[in-house]
């Protein structure tokens, strides 16, 4: 398992929040238990297995719901 940060845009009200999450729990591959959407910061954290998903699969479910990825930082 690895460990993403996601910087997004902005997030400017919580069903922001609500369909980032969604999106991104919706993907294979990654841990929905540990999906948070940190609104006063803007990042979404989440773990992930790097063998069933790839970072830019997670990157294009949140952009498919409407937002921006600035940057990503994976451990």
């Amino acid at each position: 398992m690895r460990t993403a940060t996601i910087q997004l845009e902005s997030l400017t009200c919580p069903s922001c929040m609500q369909k980032i999450e969604a999106a991104v729990k919706a993907v294979p591959g990654v841990d929905t238990t540990t999906v948070q959407v940190l609104f006063n910061s803007s990042k979404v954290k989440l773990d992930f297995n790097e063998a069933e998903v790839s970072v830019e699969e997670i990157e294009n479910a949140i952009r498919r719901v409407g937002y921006e990825v600035q940057k990503t930082r994976v451990k």
